[in-house]
């Protein structure tokens, strides 16, 4: 059971470290409003997760991911909702921070919720919970708790992973908000999120 555990931790560890819309979206909100905004926004993606894991569980991933309709209609959604953050990006491209310091939420919603939206509107995942997660559960456990475990050890990597990364950024930050490379990083962010959310729409099922 321990060797197959760590194997699995080596396949989610591969796939957490892949760059997606997570890390673009934590690099806006890291980079624009500082530490504690990128780390709100990790952990807005984490509960994501945590959701989808308890709808695989729970066995209605897998009802998602069988029906093309409902699938098409949280893509599509998904979608939308990245490329209205990819927009929002180059809209704001190289807005002082002190801009949106004073308002509640700043371009995009609060970061949580950002973090959050991004994962509860992404049907890979549920795919990806229900397609390779089962075969990666450790065949001594219950395939439930085999599941959950697997969730959460994909959570734990998540958090260990964007919060370094957002720590990272958090150190070269005057770099970043220097005006000529925010407007550049606003820019090139909303590029791709923009890109990403085309590429969910466009993307088979």
């Amino acid at each position: 059971m321990y060797t197959q555990l760590l194997a699995a931790t080596g396949v989610l560890t591969l796939l957490t470290l892949v760059p997606g819309p997570d890390m673009a979206i934590v690099t806006k909100r890291a980079v624009s409003h500082g530490r504690a905004d990128g780390l709100r926004t990790v952990g807005g993606i984490s509960v994501g997760l945590l959701l989808w894991g308890a709808l695989t569980v729970a066995g209605l991933a897998a009802l998602l991911a069988a029906s093309a309709e409902v699938y098409l209609v949280v893509k599509l959604a998904g979608a939308a909702y990245l490329c209205y953050l990819g927009v929002q990006s180059l809209r704001h491209a190289g807005a002082e921070p002190g801009v949106w310091a004073e308002r509640a939420d700043p371009p995009g919603g609060s970061a949580w919720r950002t973090g959050l939206i991004s994962n509860a509107l992404n049907p890979k995942i549920a795919v990806f919970y229900t397609g390779l997660l089962p075969t990666l559960a450790p065949a001594g456990l219950r395939p439930a708790v085999g599941m959950a475990l697997l969730v959460a050890v994909h959570v734990l990597l998540t958090l260990l992973w964007l919060g370094t990364y957002v720590y990272v950024l958090s150190r070269a930050r005057r770099f970043f908000t220097r005006p000529r490379v925010r407007r550049a990083l606003d820019r090139v962010t909303g590029a791709v999120l923009i890109a990403f959310g085309m590429r969910v729409a466009t993307a088979a099922s």
